[in-house]
């Protein structure tokens, strides 16, 4: 099972240990962001509300933010990390993507790569892929067997408990959408010049194991949702709807964090400009 957030997103939260089933889930739906102009209002209020929450986490330099996205191939994880940041101080934000592991990678743990890019204290860190797709693609191409990926849910979970007791907030977004609208996506990648750079003859690999990814999901979801570092998924057919609901999200976790900037260490009144 999983649960809606609220009345205003139509993001889902997985619930700790429940299975969902994405079938059950419509990636096309949009309410209640189906009115276009109130839409783009109300993206713009939470751009400039996540501007203020980071300016002042920033100052405080005492928490941070860790959001991880994941979708399947066209799902839309640039779009929305680009669409969400949009005038947010680059300064106070660190974006990782996480492509198939080096060597030197494969020398060490499975999270050593990714620990090194989570966020410093008054940072919003952003994963474009992360640490989960070393329990989804490896899972799905058979590298490893099924009792690794098990302890792995485990050590994901440990890992992301150690961030948050250290002060980082982490929110896990899966953008949700269907075979159909990825096949238009990809179609549309393939057809633009311009977009053609995105397109790989590899995808269409990918795309046959497309069911097998959504089982892959479903119980890597289940495994690592918890109180604290919740999964949400993302209806992520519809861009406009996708973009707001991961920004209701967000928004909303800074305004539990409160950061607050650091009071003056001197005299302000005794300050002179001349």
């Amino acid at each position: 099972m999983a649960s809606a957030t609220s009345a205003t997103t139509p993001a889902v939260r997985v619930q700790p240990a429940t299975l969902l089933r994405l079938a059950d889930i419509d990636p096309a739906t949009n309410a209640p962001f189906d009115h276009k102009k109130k839409a783009e209002k109300r993206l713009e209020e939470l751009r400039a509300q996540l501007s203020d929450y980071q300016e002042k986490l920033y100052a405080e330099h005492r928490q941070s933010v860790l959001l991880v996205f994941q979708a399947m191939d066209t799902g839309g994880k640039d779009g929305t990390i680009r669409n969400l940041l949009t005038g947010v101080n680059p300064a106070g934000v660190e974006v990782s993507a996480f492509k198939q592991p080096s060597a030197e990678e494969l020398n060490h743990d499975f999270l050593w790569r990714i620990h090194q890019h989570t966020p410093g204290r008054g940072h919003i860190g952003v994963f474009n892929r992360s640490h989960y797709e070393d329990v989804l693609v490896t899972r799905v191409h058979g590298l490893i067997e099924p009792f690794a990926w098990q302890q792995r849910y485990q050590d994901i979970v440990n890992f992301e408990q150690l961030l948050t007791r250290n002060g980082t907030r982490v929110l896990k977004f899966f953008l949700h959408i269907s075979k159909q609208e990825q096949a238009t996506r990809l179609q549309a990648r393939l057809d633009n010049a311009k977009k053609r750079w995105k397109y790989e003859p590899g995808d269409l690999k990918e795309r046959q194991l497309w069911d097998a990814y959504q089982v892959a999901y479903q119980e890597a979801l289940a495994a690592t949702s918890t109180a604290e570092c919740p999964w949400y998924v993302i209806p992520a057919n519809d861009k406009r709807a996708r973009d707001q609901a991961v920004a209701e999200i967000v928004v909303a976790a800074l305004a539990e964090m409160n950061p607050q900037p650091p009071a003056a260490t001197f005299d302000v009144a005794a300050q002179v400009i001349e």
